[in-house]
């Protein structure tokens, strides 16, 4: 009988692993990462043994945070990561010394030798961008003051992996007596230096005309493989110098943040790295030596308490010191607590450079990798147990926050220029609204203009409650993502039917998407204000008052009936397709018509001069008018 390769073997494997862990996760409430990761002890040495070979796989995996990286980068303007300068080295630095010196003090005191209790509490001190990053965006808090500071947190450790592991280097005892010296050094500095400028020069100058380029191609799946190079380029580029690969691809998506392909890049990229995520939580589940640790359990157990205490301690009084609203701190906490995934890079290479013994670099990739298994399964403990009665245990609650439950007959969720504008309309007719937002920046400018806005994530249902969705009549749909706007809109749909939505849609398939929630009440955001755009370029354009609303008015009518024809097709892109050509083309045949009459009435004296006119006739007419009633004309 004929063998399969190995990597279809391995690819059923692991696709057959997380189709089978997840869903069954995700129906517990444990989360998508716990499924991943049980996936992977199940399937790995130490539980039903499928896998060997899983460092490769490991290496391999990796690449899913590089890809992630790189899509938070194209979230990030380069305008909004200098502002952000302050938060990553200044918070991230106190965050890695605190930490790292904290847990030294400590391993000196338990015995160790000062090799280890150095290298072990630089790598300890590291935390896991992927559980991190993932949790906060499934949570809808990368935008918040918690998100921003994790995030600045999480890109420094990045940044400092470097001199660790030139540390590391330095430590070990194999290393080759005059491997680094000066000259070599500076080299090394030289070539750090070099590829960055090159990344960045090259972002600015050569990615945007390539990528134009490329796409009057017309062939979108070169355009797919043209943005999976731009990443492994760069991550090969930051590998041959010994930098971080999502360092790299993370300064790439920050380069091309500003770019038209900003949005097509990011449609490419997000399957792949949805697939690679899960497998790096594959890999890890797989990395765990469960032999290193039932030799020595007791130790094992007291790395894991005694790094993640220590690490709660810091984070938390820097959580604090910062002035992360209170809510958001347990969660800040944990999530930055835990181990790394890089903490595996620098204990390995550590462990090569005989600055770790084996034995002791296997327990401390152990604790690291329980550490990452523990951190979901606290999170939902947290979410159950200690969220819902948070604010209790506090004296006094920030001012912003919901203390009480609300009565306002209208719930507004966001608080942007479009949420701003409903409750404006609602405030000068007298009628209360409950306002929730969960932007620290938003209530402060609220505050400054008198408006009452409640801090709170308009996903949570707990909230919602509190907020007075169960009594109010009216939810104003008004936040700005689509992702968060359907949560709500579900969730008030299956537990306040009685609600009427009003809400607001980025585009025509959030409009869609709303729709098939049961939401019929939605506007388009710019739709309005774009037919209004439209007028005053027509007025300008030389057609008359009365026409121009005339053509608007029927424009509308159209546009909005041709969306209600193509919502049973949204899902059959072709046929949807097919009935807006029709629709378009029924339009501009009567709009064609239309013109046609209007300009043999003109021709005939029946009508007015519109675009299209002589305009020396125009500046005639307009000198028989008396000046008090003489049209301005452009």
């Amino acid at each position: 009988m004929s063998h399969a390769p190995a990597w279809l073997s391995y690819s059923f494997l692991y696709l057959a692993a997380a189709v089978l862990t997840v869903p069954v996760a995700r129906a517990l409430g444990l989360g998508a990462i716990i499924g991943y990761l049980a996936a992977g002890i199940a399937i790995g040495p130490w539980g039903f043994g499928w896998v060997s070979n899983v460092q490769d796989i490991l290496h391999f995996a990796e690449f899913g945070v590089v890809l992630m990286l790189f899509l938070v980068g194209l979230e990030l303007q380069p305008a909004r990561l200098w502002s952000l300068r302050r938060p990553i080295f200044g918070l991230g630095s106190a965050q890695v010394l605190g930490c790292a010196l904290l847990l030294c003090a400590a391993a000196l005191l338990a015995g160790f030798s000062w090799r280890v209790a150095l290298v072990g509490s630089l790598g300890l001190a590291l935390s896991s961008t992927a559980i991190a990053l993932q949790s906060l965006g499934e949570r809808n808090q990368l935008r918040t003051s918690s998100g921003e500071s994790a995030f600045s947190i999480l890109l420094f450790q990045d940044i400092a992996a470097i001199p660790m592991l030139a540390l590391v280097a330095l430590l070990g005892t194999q290393s080759v007596q005059g491997q680094h010296t000066p000259a070599s050094v500076a080299l090394e500095v030289f070539k750090i230096v070099g590829v960055i400028a090159a990344i960045v020069l090259g972002g600015r100058l050569l990615l945007r005309p390539l990528l134009r380029w490329i796409a009057r191609s017309r062939t979108p799946e070169i355009f797919t493989a043209a943005a999976l190079l731009l990443v492994v380029g760069i991550a090969y580029l930051m590998v041959l110098v010994g930098l971080s690969m999502a360092l790299g691809a993370f300064l790439a998506g920050v380069l091309l943040a500003e770019s038209e392909f900003r949005r097509e890049l990011e449609t490419d990229i997000e399957p792949f790295k949805g697939l690679l995520l899960g497998l790096f939580f594959i890999a890890v589940g797989m990395s765990i030596d469960f032999g290193a640790m039932l030799r020595a359990p007791l130790l094992v157990a007291l790395l894991l308490i005694g790094f993640v205490a220590i690490k709660s301690v810091v984070i938390y009084a820097l959580a604090r010191a910062v002035k992360i609203p209170y809510q958001e701190r347990p969660v800040f906490t944990l999530l930055l607590a835990q181990g790394g995934e890089f903490a595996f890079v620098v204990f390995q290479a550590a462990a090569g450079a005989g600055a770790l013994p084996g034995e002791m670099a296997s327990l401390l990739i152990g604790a690291v990798a329980l550490s990452m298994l523990c951190t979901p399964l606290l999170l939902v403990l947290l979410d159950r147990l200690v969220l819902p009665r948070y604010a209790t245990t506090l004296r006094a609650p920030p001012e912003g926050e919901i203390s009480e439950p609300q009565t306002a007959p209208v719930l507004i969720a966001g608080f942007g220029r479009y949420g701003q504008i409903v409750a404006r309309v609602l405030l000068a007719q007298g009628i209360p609204a409950t306002v929730l937002d969960h932007s620290v920046d938003i209530l402060e400018v609220a505050r400054t203009f008198g408006y009452r806005v409640f801090y709170g994530d308009a996903t949570r249902l707990d909230l919602l409650r509190m907020a007075g969705a169960a009594q109010a009549r009216v939810l104003v749909l008004a936040v700005d993502a689509p992702g968060p706007s359907l949560k709500i809109a579900a969730l008030a749909r299956e537990h306040f039917p009685h609600l009427k939505i009003v809400a607001r849609a980025r585009d025509l398939t959030h409009w869609n998407d709303l729709r098939d929630l049961g939401v019929t009440q939605v506007q388009r955001e710019l739709f309005e204000s774009s037919l209004l755009s439209a007028r005053s370029v027509l007025e300008h354009m030389g057609l008359e008052e009365t026409e121009t609303d005339a053509l608007l008015a029927r424009f509308r009518e159209h546009n909005i009936a041709l969306a209600d024809r193509m919502y049973p097709h949204h899902k059959d892109q072709a046929r949807m397709i097919a009935v807006a050509r029709e629709g378009r083309g029924q339009l501009a045949e009567q709009l064609a018509k239309e013109r046609e009459e209007r300009s043999l009435r003109s021709a005939a004296g029946m009508g007015y001069p519109g675009y299209g006119e002589n305009e020396q006739a125009l500046a005639a007419d307009a000198a028989h008018e008396p000046e008090n009633t003489r049209k301005i004309r452009p």
